[in-house]
């Protein structure tokens, strides 16, 4: 975190809900990998501001960004979070239960790939997409996105600049390589308008195009 990071996370008050998470990451020997807080008020502001009411994440980890997604909602929304371990899955449900949100969330545990290809044969569709799981799954995750949003729904993606590592010439790779293809994606696909932010580690902020 820099210093202007710093300067705007210490503007607004703590959150019990939010820290119990960090805790319980903690706590289990979890990654303390959870999206950034000032990405995370940016969630709920995105998903109010949208109007979504059916959201889909991609990578629960311990329930952070869950929460985060699942206050934006408005009446009769819900939110579905893909997971690969069911230990953080678990996780994630006390969690957004211990928030008083658990009613809106519903987990799906597995491979996200498989899990996104259910989705899709089911017919299901979303308004809200967020991704943050394994970064060399960025672009299909993108795509399976695509094919499930309802026309005008917004995709965000957090970790986009691997901590600069997309900028270096010299670094190629797995992850590296996914990552700035996703990245060119946002800036060219036609179907999409988007953009990057360059705080934290990156973040996309993705419509598609109705």
């Amino acid at each position: 975190m820099n210093e202007m990071e710093a300067y705007i996370e210490a503007l607004f008050p703590p959150d019990e809900d939010l820290a119990r998470v960090l805790e319980s990451i903690r706590a289990k020997g979890m990654p303390e990998i959870s999206v950034p807080t000032g990405y995370g008020r940016m969630l709920t502001l995105l998903v109010q501001m949208s109007g979504a009411k059916e959201l889909l994440e991609i990578g629960a980890l311990g329930g952070y960004s869950g929460i985060c997604l699942a206050r934006g909602l408005g009446g009769g929304g819900s939110l579905t979070s893909l997971e690969l371990l069911q230990e953080y899955a678990d996780t994630a449900k006390e969690n957004l239960e211990a928030a008083g949100l658990g009613s809106r969330v519903s987990h799906l545990v597995g491979d996200a790939g498989e899990s996104l290809e259910r989705l899709t044969s089911e017919g299901r569709r979303y308004d809200f997409f967020f991704i943050d799981a394994d970064k060399g799954g960025y672009v299909r995750y993108l795509d399976a996105a695509i094919g499930l949003a309802n026309p005008g729904a917004v995709i965000v993606a957090d970790n986009t600049l691997l901590r600069g590592r997309v900028a270096d010439l010299q670094r190629s790779g797995p992850s590296v390589l996914a990552m700035r293809e996703f990245n060119e994606r946002v800036a060219s696909d036609r179907r999409l308008t988007g953009t990057l932010l360059p705080a934290y580690d990156g973040l996309a902020v993705v419509r598609v195009n109705p």
